[in-house]
């Protein structure tokens, strides 16, 4: 049986991160890399959103990668 982290790294470790970051966002608790790990969400999802708010979306998916690198030590 596939769990749901196990799903998350095999699309990290492809490096298919907007697949892993959508998996990641629905995490209960993403610890202090919940803002980081939802900033990518969405700047996946809806980047006119984050550049409304002055945001940078390179930054923000770069950011969100590297906090699931952080977060499960991928």
């Amino acid at each position: 049986m596939q769990t749901k982290l196990s799903t998350l790294q095999a699309a990290f470790d492809a490096g298919n991160f907007k697949k892993a970051v959508a998996i990641a966002a629905r995490f209960q608790d993403l610890g202090k890399e919940r803002n980081a790990i939802l900033d990518a969400h969405t700047a996946f999802t809806n980047p006119r959103w984050v550049v409304g708010l002055g945001k940078s979306v390179d930054k923000c998916i770069a950011d969100g990668v590297e906090a699931l690198r952080t977060r499960y030590g991928f």
